[in-house]
């Protein structure tokens, strides 16, 4: 029979803007190794797989061509807007969503969908060997969360102008590095860009998790909870953002691009927990 797997654009209103994400929404669990061969074959930023559990939520993970991370936004959002298109869960009723990060909604806003995701604000730290050298960019501050580097610099152009070396990038140790500064649009609060290439992906088109490190940063520095940041990758993305205590609220379209079924069934296990 196969696997319908679902392409969307996520964080844009427009389609082959954003952030693509590959979902496939699972009859049963399977293993890591069928969904690593998934990801790496879409070789998209993030492939997303969920599974129904008994209590009416799915256990969600996400892996790059590189590798499973521990959280990630856009295939989040994108995992949601699947779930409603596809009559899995009724158009005005939240998703809910196991992950290795504890539990993350998404609720439908009209054409919004708004996830509600941990806050992440970094600690400042010094440069790892390298950092800075491959980013070859003058840093203000340098922080870390849980999984990123977050390097502040001084202004828009700044990030707009960061040419990485991404085989020096490579070798530190960290699952991506944020850039970030102040937006030199007023209808802006910061920019960004975010570059992972030990996971296979040298710039992210649109980094949702890198928001929950960079809210609770610029909601201290520009004292205010509510923020509209860009992402200046090639695609670009636009982020409306909330910091809620220890809770970020993220804000972003999709559009679908691709509905198709991959050839290979799922191989059954119990990697993931789902409703069986």
């Amino acid at each position: 029979m196969g696997q319908r797997i679902t392409v969307v654009d996520a964080f844009t209103d427009v389609a082959y803007a954003g952030n693509p994400a590959a979902v496939c929404v699972l009859d049963h669990p399977t293993t890591a190794a069928w969904m690593q061969a998934v990801a790496r074959e879409m070789r998209h930023s993030e492939t997303a797989f969920c599974v129904p559990l008994r209590d009416g939520s799915f256990e969600l993970r996400w892996f790059t061509p590189g590798g499973e991370v521990r959280l990630c936004g856009h295939a989040t959002l994108a995992t949601a807007h699947v779930l409603w298109e596809e009559g899995r869960l009724p158009l005005r009723e939240k998703a809910r969503f196991s992950t290795q990060s504890g539990e993350l909604t998404a609720t439908p806003l009209g054409r919004q969908i708004e996830l509600d995701f941990p806050a992440r604000p970094p600690s400042e730290v010094e440069a790892p060997s390298g950092l800075l050298e491959a980013l070859d960019v003058p840093a203000t501050w340098i922080g870390r969360d849980e999984d990123d580097y977050v390097v502040v610099v001084e202004d828009e152009e700044a990030v707009r102008a960061c040419s990485p070396d991404f085989q020096a990038l490579r070798a530190v140790e960290t699952r991506g590095v944020m850039i970030t500064a102040p937006s030199a649009d007023d209808d802006l609060d910061f920019v960004s860009r975010f570059f992972a290439p030990r996971f296979g992906i040298d710039e992210d088109p649109a980094t949702g998790s890198a928001h929950c490190c960079m809210t609770p940063l610029w909601a201290d520095q520009l004292e205010k909870t509510a923020l509209r940041a860009r992402q200046l990758s090639e695609r670009g993305a636009t982020f409306e953002l909330e910091l809620a205590g220890d809770r970020v609220k993220l804000r972003g379209a999709c559009v679908t691009t691709l509905r198709g079924t991959l050839a290979e069934s799922p191989p059954n296990a119990t990697g993931m927990r789902g409703a069986r």
